[in-house]
């Protein structure tokens, strides 16, 4: 069993866009998540951290864009998202703080 650390290592943050808030009409939670993060590592920090049951996580990996800052060439973090549907019954509110 993991500890309630590495669980906070593999979920870094919501995500509270437009496309998030209708996820959660369905049942639905999105977070931001560790690159390297597998879909039953994602599961069990989140069953662990808000005491809730998952259905399904399906994610997906957003390529950094590059932009130029001050004239120089940068380049933006890949980014993983997990969308997490949740079973009948269970919520997470993620408008207020962990």
């Amino acid at each position: 069993m993991s500890t309630k650390s590495e669980h906070y290592d593999v979920i870094r943050k919501p995500i509270i866009t437009e496309k998030a808030t209708l996820a959660s009409e369905a049942n639905g939670v999105v977070f931001e998540v560790a690159i390297d993060a597998n879909k039953p590592q994602i599961k069990e920090a989140v069953e662990a951290l808000f005491g809730v049951k998952v259905k399904a996580v399906n994610t997906t990996i957003t390529k950094g864009k590059q932009k130029r800052f001050r004239g120089m060439l940068g380049r933006r973090k890949d980014v993983k998202k997990a969308y997490v549907t949740l079973e009948e019954g269970n919520t997470i509110d993620v408008s207020t703080g962990l």
